[in-house]
C-alpha cells in the first residue's frame, strides 16, 4: 500500500468531528406495562398529578442507552460505561490516574497537580467512557477527574394523553417462609393499558468538540435509541417499542433555526378520541416539512 493510500485509509477510519447541531424527537409506547416506576409512590407509573400524563425520566432512558452500548460494544476500546450497576465511581476515576500517574494512583485521595494535568485526566475519562463524552459527568470527588458537560441532553418523556394506571392483584402458588398457614401468596402489579410517549433531545456540536464526541458516536446513539427496548424486556414493562425517531440536522454547529420551532413541526393526532387509546394505530404522527428553514434537514428513522 502506498503512502497516499495509507493516509486515505487512516483518514477514513479515524473518528470525525461532529461539526453540526441536531435536535430530535423519539416516540415509544408501552402496552400493559410500567415504563418507569416511581419509588416514592409504591412503584406506580410516574405521572404528572395536575394533568394525568405519564412521565419517563431522562435518567431512565439514558440507562437503556448505556445498557445497549455496554451490550453491543463490550470490550471495545473507548466504549466503556462509567455508570454501571453496582459501580464504585471513584475506582473508575482512579483508572485515569493509573494511566497518567501510576506511581501514586493507589493513594486514597487524588487530585490533579495543575490545570494541564486536570485537562489531561478529564480527556482520558472522555476518551475511554462513552457515556461521559455523551452525557457528561461530575467527577469532582476524592479521586478528582473534573467535570464534563455532555453534548447530548434528553428531556423527560411525556405521554401524549393522560394515562390510566391500574393496580392488578396477582397470586403465586408458593409461599416465602416455611410454616405459613396458606398455600399461596398475593401481590400487586402496576400497569397502564397503553401509552404513547414523546422525548425530545438536543445535540451540541460545541460540547461534542470539548468531550471528543464524534460522528461515529452519534451513529451509535441513533442505533441505541432505535433499539432501546429490544434487549430490555421484562414482565413488569409489558410490550414496549420505539415507534419513530425524527432528527433535525443543521448545516452548522451554531444551527440554522431555533430548536423549539423545529420540534413544534412534529405533532400527534389522536384518530379515535371517542374511545380509549389501546394501540399505536390509534395515533398519527405528523411532520410538517412545508417551509422548513434553510439549512435544516428533517429525517425520519424507525
Amino acid at each position: 500500500m502506498s503512502t497516499i493510500e495509507k493516509e486515505l485509509t487512516n483518514e477514513l477510519d479515524s473518528p470525525k468531528e461532529l461539526g453540526k447541531r441536531y435536535e430530535f424527537s423519539l416516540f415509544f409506547d408501552v402496552k400493559n406495562g410500567n415504563p418507569n416506576g416511581d419509588p416514592d409512590s409504591g412503584n406506580m407509573p410516574r405521572i404528572d398529578p395536575e394533568t394525568g400524563h405519564g412521565i419517563v425520566t431522562d435518567v431512565c432512558l439514558k440507562r437503556k442507552v448505556r445498557n445497549y452500548v455496554e451490550l453491543t460494544r463490550a470490550g471495545q476500546e473507548g466504549f466503556n460505561i462509567y455508570v454501571t450497576e453496582g459501580a464504585v465511581l471513584n475506582e473508575k476515576q482512579r483508572r485515569a490516574y493509573k494511566a497518567l500517574r501510576p506511581n501514586d494512583a493507589d493513594t486514597k485521595e487524588l487530585k490533579p497537580k495543575d490545570n494541564a494535568q486536570a485537562r489531561e485526566l478529564t480527556r482520558w475519562m472522555c476518551d475511554n467512557f462513552f457515556d461521559i463524552r455523551t452525557f457528561g459527568a461530575v467527577m469532582t470527588t476524592k479521586v478528582n477527574c473534573g467535570q464534563v458537560r455532555g453534548p447530548i441532553q434528553f428531556t423527560f418523556a411525556r405521554s401524549i394523553d393522560p394515562i390510566f394506571a391500574q393496580e392488578i392483584t396477582i397470586t403465586r402458588q408458593a409461599v416465602t417462609q416455611e410454616g405459613a398457614d396458606k398455600d399461596r401468596e398475593m401481590g400487586r402489579k402496576h400497569v397502564i393499558p397503553y401509552g404513547l410517549y414523546r422525548m425530545d433531545g438536543y445535540v451540541s456540536a460545541f460540547l461534542a468538540d470539548q468531550t471528543g464526541f464524534t460522528t461515529s458516536d452519534l451513529d451509535l446513539l441513533w442505533e441505541a435509541l432505535l433499539n432501546l427496548f429490544e434487549h430490555d424486556r421484562s414482565a413488569s414493562r409489558g410490550q414496549m417499542a420505539v415507534r419513530k425517531l425524527v432528527v433535525f440536522e443543521h448545516e452548522s454547529a451554531l444551527g440554522n433555526a431555533p430548536a423549539h420551532k423545529l420540534l413544534d413541526r412534529v405533532s400527534v393526532k389522536r384518530l379515535h378520541p371517542e374511545v380509549p387509546v389501546r394501540s399505536y394505530e390509534d395515533y398519527e404522527i405528523r411532520i410538517n416539512n412545508e417551509g422548513a428553514p434553510a439549512g435544516v434537514t428533517i429525517t425520519e428513522r424507525g
